[in-house]
C-alpha cells in the first residue's frame, strides 16, 4: 500500500490490494477515464425555428449547476463565444438522464434526445454527429426540441499502452461502458481494442454489467463520474479517477487515483501483483521450513532450545523476504534513463504547441474557392510558413535525436522505421506545396492546380494526425511514469 500510494493511488485496505492483484476483467467508463475528460464544443445546431445562440445560452445557464464533464464543456464554450447566460431556478439533475431548470420563463432540458418532434431533422444531426464521431446534447424549451450541441472528446494518448500494459499484467477481457451513442463509444473501442462495448447505459444497465462481469471473474470497475458511483460499487474493486472526478465516485470506490492518469492503475496492478506473490511466497516457504522443524523435532533430532531459536530465524527470514514488496521493481512500464525522459517531455511539449495549428491546413483546404483568389494564396503562405518554419524542424530533430533514444530503449532501430517513414511523406508533402507556390508567385493560383492542393493539404491533415498519435502513444506516454517503477 506503501508503494502504490507514491504512485499517487490511494488503496483503501489490504483486502482491496489483494483483490487487485487478482483481477482478470478490467471494466472502464468511457468519458474521462479513457478520453481526456475535457470535451469541446465542435458546433452548435438550432432546430428549425431556433436561434444557435440561444440554444448555446440556455444549455449554459442550466448546466453551470452541473459537475458533469459535458456540462463543463458547454459552459466552457459558452464564456469563449463571449455568451453570458442567465440565472437559472429550480435546476434538477438526473444521473445518466440530463439536467433541466427554468431560464427566463422557459423550462429548459439539456441532456439525452425524448421522443423525436422534427424526426428529419433529428435524424440529420444524428447521422452528422455518427460521422463525426461526436457526442451530442439536445437542448429542448417548453417541450420543444431547440438544438442540439456537438461535442468530441480524444482519447487518453496514454490509454492504449496502459491497456497492453494491465493485458501483460493478468488481465484477460477488458470492457467499456458508456452513456454515448454505439457509433461514438465503438469509434474508441477499436482504436483501444477492448473486448466488449456497451453503449447507450444508463447507471443501472452499468451496475447490472459489472455484477455480470463480477459472476465471472474478479473485475476492476474504472470510472470518475457521480453515475459511476453504484457501479464501482458493485465490482470486487472500484477505482475512481479522483483528480477530477465527483466525490460520490471517490467514497464508492475501493482504489482513487490522486492523479489524472490512467496509467498509474497499471503501476497499482503491478504493485497488487508482485506483494501477492511474495506474500504467498513467504507463507509457503515460512510453513514448509516449519514443517521440516517439527517432523526434526518430532524424531528427537531437534532439542526444544534448538527448535526455539529455529523457529525465530524462520520467522525472521520470511519477515526479511516479505520487505522485498517495498523495493523498485520495473513492471511491465518499460525502464526509461533520465536523458531519454528528457527528451521526451521536451518533445511532448513541441506536439502540444504544434497540434492546434494543424487545423489551419484543413481549414485552407475547405476554404479554396473555385476560383482562387489573393486570400487563397495568402492562406497556402501562412500554411508553408508553419510547415517549413516550425513543423519540419521539429521532425528533424525527433529524426536525429528522438529516435535513436527510443531505438536503444524499446529493442532496436527498427521499431521507429514506421515513423521514420511517415517522416519522409510529411516531407515529401511539403516539398509538393512548396512546388505549388512556386508556380503561382508570378501569376497567382490557377484553376488548375486546386485539385492537386486540396488533395496536398488533406493528406498532410490526415498524415499528420495519425502520426502525432502513433508517436503520442508509443513513445510521449513512457514520460507520464517515468523515473518511477513499480
Amino acid at each position: 500500500m506503501s508503494r502504490t500510494a507514491r504512485h499517487g493511488v490511494v488503496v483503501k485496505g489490504g483486502g482491496a490490494l489483494e483483490r487487485l492483484g487478482q483481477a482478470r476483467t478490467l471494466v472502464l467508463d468511457k468519458t474521462g477515464t479513457l478520453t481526456s475528460g475535457r470535451p469541446h464544443v465542435s458546433g452548435v445546431v438550432a432546430a428549425p425555428g431556433a436561434d444557435p445562440g440561444d440554444v448555446l445560452c440556455w444549455a449554459a445557464a442550466v448546466d453551470r449547476m452541473s459537475s458533469h464533464v459535458l456540462a463543463e464543456a458547454i459552459v466552457r464554450a459558452a464564456r469563449e463565444r463571449g455568451v453570458s447566460p442567465p440565472q437559472p431556478s429550480g435546476v434538477v439533475e438526473r444521473p445518466g438522464t440530463g439536467t433541466e431548470g427554468l431560464v427566463e420563463g422557459r423550462r429548459v432540458e439539456v441532456g439525452k434526445a425524448t421522443a423525436p418532434s422534427h424526426p428529419e431533422w433529428e435524424r440529420v444531426q444524428r447521422a452528422r454527429a455518427a460521422l463525426d464521431g461526436a457526442m451530442t446534447v439536445w437542448v429542448t424549451a417548453d417541450g420543444d426540441p431547440a438544438g442540439v450541441i456537438l461535442l468530441r472528446d480524444t482519447v487518453r494518448p496514454d490509454a492504449a499502452r496502459t491497456l497492453r500494459r494491465m493485458r501483460d499484467a493478468g488481465i484477460e477481457r477488458v470492457v467499456m461502458l458508456t452513456g454515448d451513442r454505439p457509433e461514438v463509444a465503438e469509434s474508441v473501442g477499436v482504436v483501444l481494442g477492448v473486448d466488449r462495448v456497451l453503449a447507450g447505459q444508463t447507471p443501472a444497465d452499468k451496475v447490472a454489467a459489472v455484477r455480470r462481469e463480477t459472476g465471472r471473474a474478479v473485475t476492476v470497475m474504472v470510472g470518475d463520474g457521480v453515475n459511476d458511483a453504484p457501479a464501482l460499487a458493485a465490482a470486487d474493486v472500484g477505482v475512481a479517477m479522483g483528480a477530477r472526478g465527483s466525490a460520490a465516485s471517490t467514497q464508492a470506490a475501493d482504489v482513487v487515483l490522486t492523479a489524472d492518469r490512467l496509467d498509474r492503475l497499471a503501476d497499482a496492478m503491478d504493485v497488487a501483483r508482485r506483494s501477492r506473490r511474495i506474500a504467498v511466497q513467504s507463507a509457503a516457504a515460512g510453513m514448509a521450513m516449519s514443517l521440516l522443524a517439527m517432523a526434526a523435532a518430532a524424531a528427537g533430532m531437534l532439542p526444544p532450545a534448538a527448535g526455539a531459536l529455529l523457529q525465530e530465524a524462520i520467522d525472521i527470514a520470511v519477515i526479511v523476504n516479505a520487505l522485498r514488496a517495498l523495493r523498485s521493481a520495473r513492471g511491465t512500464r518499460p525502464a526509461v534513463d533520465a536523458a531519454t525522459e528528457s527528451l521526451l517531455r521536451r518533445f511532448e511539449l513541441d506536439h502540444s504547441s504544434l497540434r492546434p495549428p494543424l487545423e489551419l491546413i484543413r481549414r485552407t483546404a475547405d476554404e479554396l474557392g473555385e476560383r482562387p483568389g489573393p486570400e487563397d494564396l495568402g492562406r497556402l503562405r501562412e500554411v508553408h510558413r508553419f510547415l517549413t518554419g516550425r513543423l519540419l524542424p521539429h521532425e528533424r530533430a525527433e529524426e536525429r535525436a528522438l529516435y535513436p533514444a527510443m531505438g536503444q530503449v524499446l529493442g532496436g532501430p527498427e521499431v521507429t522505421m514506421t515513423m521514420s517513414r511517415a517522416h519522409a511523406e510529411i516531407e515529401r508533402l511539403v516539398r509538393r506545396l512548396g512546388r505549388h507556390l512556386d508556380l503561382a508567385e508570378n501569376a497567382g493560383l490557377r484553376p488548375e492546380q486546386l485539385d492537386d492542393l486540396r488533395s496536398c493539404l488533406y493528406g498532410l491533415h490526415a498524415v499528420l494526425l495519425l502520426h502525432f498519435d502513433q508517436e503520442e502513444e508509443a513513445y510521449f506516454s513512457l514520460a507520464l511514469g517515468a523515473g518511477s517503477p513499480a
